[in-house]
């Protein structure tokens, strides 16, 4: 949605606790109006890797402008609405309104340009995460996938927007070894998460309501759990609605633009030479000065 060069979300280590997998970093990120920047590729995302960017979204429509057309390369971009409709737009040639609960997903790859904002909800809320692609990726073609909110595969608590979990699997094809989860809890409902086999990367980040894990854990918080593969352990202290992240880490250096994320200084050359393609072509439409 943003570039890259905002300023890092403020880390704060906790201490230690005897739980079946620690949490060891916590941040409210840094807001920007209905914005919070909860990790980019500069701070938190070089330890989270695949997962390198994650904003928190939350407005009313008539505050909410949107996100005008812009590009990224070398990333795939997962949005998903927890309230309101989305509308969305990017240079695949989709555009219209997904509705709330589903999911877009854009693999922007060697360059695309896209857009977004409300799609005629009083309030949208929700969050936009990106991933770092592997090298046979970061360059192949750019596509877009919507899933509506009835083709977002369930099993229990946890909606799976990605990869899988028991005996739900996500339609969109993952980059990787990635699970990427919603989960909704009532008040003083429990779950426990396994991760897969190679599963050191996890975080949790919270878009309503609260969570015991012994500490707690509210509303807007981001939490970075111990690099293992042990299984992790919620309790809602109210309703409450979280996103779930666990990976297998990304085992390439984050190479930095302003839109885009690469394994080398050549890919990224590549990326923003796709990125320029299009704008000419954007600006020749007359879609922007």
């Amino acid at each position: 949605m943003h570039a890259i060069a905002n300023p890092t979300s403020q880390l704060s280590p906790v201490e230690t606790i005897a739980a079946t997998r620690a949490i060891v970093y916590r941040t409210r990120g840094q807001q920007h109006g209905p914005i919070t920047r909860l990790m980019s590729p500069s701070d938190l995302g070089e330890h989270l890797k695949p997962f390198v960017f994650l904003d928190l979204f939350d407005a009313d429509a008539s505050a909410f402008q949107g996100f005008g057309l812009h590009p990224h390369s070398g990333i795939a971009t997962l949005s998903w609405s927890l309230q309101g409709d989305m509308g969305f737009e990017d240079t695949s040639g989709r555009q219209g309104v997904l509705a709330e609960g589903g999911v877009e997903w854009m693999q922007a790859g060697g360059g695309a340009w896209h857009a977004g904002g409300s799609g005629g909800s009083e309030r949208l809320r929700g969050f936009q995460l990106w991933v770092a692609l592997p090298p046979a990726l970061e360059l192949a073609p750019a596509f877009s996938t919507f899933l509506a909110p009835d083709e977002v595969a369930q099993d229990g608590p946890a909606r799976v927007l990605l990869g899988q979990y028991g005996a739900a699997h996500s339609a969109i094809p993952a980059p990787a070894s990635i699970n990427y989860l919603s989960v909704q809890l009532k008040a003083g409902e429990r779950w426990r998460y396994q991760p897969p086999a190679g599963h050191t990367v996890a975080w949790v980040a919270l878009g309503e309501g609260n969570l015991r894990m012994p500490e707690p854990l509210r509303h807007g918080d981001m939490a970075v759990f111990d690099t293992s593969e042990a299984a992790i352990d919620f309790q809602a202290a109210t309703d409450c609605v979280f996103v779930l992240g666990s990976a297998v880490p990304h085992p390439h250096e984050l190479v930095l633009g302003r839109y885009s994320v690469h394994t080398s200084r050549e890919a990224l050359q590549q990326g923003q030479a796709g990125i320029q393609q299009i704008g000419q072509r954007l600006r020749s439409e007359g879609r922007f000065n």
